[in-house]
């Protein structure tokens, strides 16, 4: 709706994770290139935390992008499977056709099918997000899986993705061999002010923006207070700035804008919605004695001036000759 106001190409603040949109401050450029490390150096488990709405996903699509694109990946989004539902997913996104109907029986399909990626030299990645949602027996038997290997290479990479509680939940006594088996970490966290402003210029530029300035900086300051440096609300504020400032025909985005956006955003509401909903038809008592006190005076005010007039010129009457 307000792209050609703006003259934008394509929305800047969508909500999908779009790898082109990626904007690489340094734990989000240092998180990339351990993942990338880690798959291709075959290092086995690899954990990728990070707070809701950090980018982990963008951060994954960008991964996912760089690979080889003959490997193989099983990208499994629902976190709520126990081993059985993880073990179907993953044959079926790996396209093995899969006959089984025992647990035994999935394992060595999967054998099967990851011995002849071996041969082929190809290196499979399993990537689990939301991870920190599965029960301690699903990351114990996940762990299990790992045990595909040859006397010298992991058979398939593993990455679990998911919010900070994976980390306590990876500190349990229960999944110490989990834990030791993990052969790199990598965490994000929320954007400083100064990279939230960058993020917003750089996302503007990808969405073909030439003016770099049309969140103005006190703007910029009042997102980065609101949103805490999350990419996700960062997209969210700003989306709805723009097309707020689209409605009002106005070219920059400034601090009254946002102010307004994170209100409606609160509240579901604008401002100017509650104002006029405050207005009544009839107006309050306090009102109309407010008013009959100021045509009061203003009579009392008008009759001095009057008794004033005529005094002076009656004055002014009995003293000329």
């Amino acid at each position: 709706m307000y792209l050609s106001f703006y003259g934008l190409r394509e929305a800047p603040f969508a909500p999908t994770p779009d790898p082109k949109f990626l904007f690489q401050s340094p734990r989000h450029r240092e998180a990339l290139a351990q993942l990338i490390y880690g798959v291709r150096e075959r290092k086995g488990f690899i954990v990728l935390t990070g707070e809701i709405g950090t980018g982990k996903t963008t951060l994954l699509r960008t991964l996912l992008e760089r690979l080889d694109a003959t490997t193989p990946v099983a990208y499994v989004h629902n976190s709520a499977l126990g081993i059985e539902g993880l073990l179907e997913y993953i044959l079926q996104d790996w396209g093995v056709k899969s006959t089984a109907s025992t647990h035994a029986q999935r394992l060595f399909e999967l054998n099967e099918f990851l011995i002849d990626q071996h041969r082929k030299g190809g290196s499979p990645v399993l990537v689990i997000d939301e991870a920190q949602n599965l029960s301690v027996e699903t990351l114990e038997a996940v762990r299990l899986l790992s045990n595909f290997e040859t006397t010298s290479q992991k058979l398939m990479q593993i990455l679990l993705v998911g919010q900070p509680e994976l980390r306590d939940k990876l500190n349990l006594p229960e999944l110490r061999q989990l834990k030791q088996r993990i052969g790199l970490r990598c965490h994000i966290g929320p954007l400083s002010p100064e990279e939230t402003r960058l993020y917003i210029r750089h996302r503007l530029r990808i969405a073909g923006a030439t003016d770099a300035g049309i969140f103005t900086d006190a703007a910029i300051q009042r997102i980065a207070e609101y949103s805490q440096g999350t990419p996700r609300v960062i997209n969210i504020v700003c989306d709805h700035c723009l097309l707020s400032g689209y409605a009002d025909s106005k070219r920059r985005i400034d601090a009254a804008i946002v102010q307004e956006a994170v209100e409606y955003l609160e509240e579901g509401e604008r401002r100017e919605w509650k104002r006029r909903r405050s207005i009544s038809l009839v107006p309050s008592q306090g009102a109309v004695w407010a008013a009959r006190s100021g045509v009061a005076l203003l009579v009392l005010v008008i009759v001095f001036l009057l008794a004033f007039a005529a005094n002076a010129l009656g004055w002014f009457a009995g003293t000329h000759p």
